[in-house]
């Protein structure tokens, strides 16, 4: 039986590393993630959980003290945001090509500059090469059911690569809404004991951790990181499926909304699909043939399966709420282009750049993309592909 609450996402994520009860949390306080680590330290001194919780100088401290605690053979959990996420970068790399199974709870926020606290995605996508597992939740709900998730997709032996879950800053790490809990025993049940083949404290085989590797060496490396990403996948919807028969919540690679027979759709990650769905629907009722898919696993990238859901679509909008910086769209968009190119039926596809430094964006904007992509069927060419939505003097805007 779940337990109904009103949590806000960051409560959410606290309360789902407390019924995990990991080995460490190496925390550093950065807005809006802070809370998730402040929630958390309550649960230890209250005796409620038996993690070390270490307060440390730094993001990049965080990130090297979880590195030593799964490299020991414990579990480690953080959460960050923005700068914090940037001054872990060196780290994050470390991490992953060290195969440590590291979860961390991501609270997306706009990368300076300008100084800005508020959401968007460009911190996460910063780091989306880094060897990092990238789930995206749209709500807190999905927020909590990835962080049941990540530890046995991260820690499963086809894959032990470290996993970052996304939540929009302050739309849903601190809106509160209805959810429904797992059961702390089901929870221990599901996730299970952490069960590493080799680490430090391991006496019958010394090893050890980070090393150097030379020219002859590390191309190996780095293909073996790459086929545990590949494998990510099925991993993912395997242990989905799991969580399904005990929650009754389905989730796969990504969410297809009304796509059955969508002539126009839209490709969207994060809290912004709730926003894309209402347009969906109020458009259907209309008669309009329209569709959303919503990403949920970034990396791994679904891209035979991206592109077999997009097979047939007559236009597509992809819609970015990081700035790529590359003079031709964001970073989904170039992934999603990609997955469709050579297909059967590829659909004609724009790039929206959106909501960046928490711009907010409305059902009127997402019909006025919906709109142009009527436009570009009845025309037969795309115009202009790199835009930008809802920007003062610029194409659309409703400011």
């Amino acid at each position: 039986m779940s337990i109904r609450e009103r949590l806000s996402g960051n409560e959410a994520v606290a309360f789902a590393f407390k019924q995990i009860n990991p080995d460490v949390m190496g925390a550093f306080p950065i807005t809006p993630s802070t809370e998730i680590p402040q929630y958390f330290s309550q649960y230890v001194n209250n005796g409620e959980v038996d993690t070390e919780f270490v307060p440390v100088e730094s993001e990049h401290s965080a990130m090297s003290c979880c590195i030593g605690a799964e490299a020991a053979g414990g579990r480690a959990v953080t959460a960050t945001s923005s700068a914090g996420l940037a001054l872990m970068y060196e780290v994050l790399y470390v991490a992953a090509s060290a195969r440590l199974p590291i979860t961390l709870a991501c609270v997306n926020r706009a990368l300076t500059g300008p100084i800005n606290i508020n959401n968007d995605h460009s911190d996460s996508m910063g780091a989306r090469d880094s060897g990092w597992l990238q789930l995206y939740s749209e709500n807190n709900q999905e927020a909590y059911d990835n962080m049941l998730m990540a530890m046995r997709i991260a820690e499963h032996p086809d894959v032990r690569l470290p996993i970052m879950i996304c939540q929009d800053g302050f739309i849903t790490s601190h809106a509160i809404e209805n959810i429904e809990l797992v059961e702390d025993e089901l929870v221990k049940k599901f996730v299970g004991e952490y069960e590493p083949q080799e680490y430090l404290l391991k006496k019958e085989n010394p090893l050890s951790v980070g090393p150097y590797d030379i020219s002859p060496y590390y191309m190996e490396h780095r293909v073996s990181q790459a086929q545990a990403m590949k494998n990510a996948k099925q991993v993912i919807l395997d242990v989905s499926a799991e969580f399904a028969k005990m929650t009754g919540r389905s989730y796969g690679l990504f969410e297809e909304f009304m796509m059955e027979d969508a002539e126009r759709a839209i490709v969207i990650i994060g809290s912004s699909a709730g926003t894309a769905k209402e347009a969906v629907r109020q458009l259907r009722a209309k008669g309009e043939k329209v569709g959303l898919i919503k990403l949920r696993a970034f990396r791994p990238f679904p891209m035979e399966e991206l592109g077999k859901a997009l097979n047939g679509v007559k236009a597509v909008a992809v819609m970015d709420k990081s700035e790529g910086f590359s003079a031709c769209g964001g970073p989904v968009f170039a992934e999603t282009r990609s997955a469709c190119y050579g297909l059967p039926e590829q659909p004609m596809m724009i790039n929206y750049v959106y909501g960046l430094g928490g711009r907010d964006v409305r059902v009127e904007s997402i019909q006025y993309v919906f709109e142009r992509l009527s436009e570009i069927i009845e025309n037969g060419t795309t115009g202009e592909v790199y835009r930008h939505l809802d920007v003062r003097g610029g194409e659309y805007s409703g400011l």
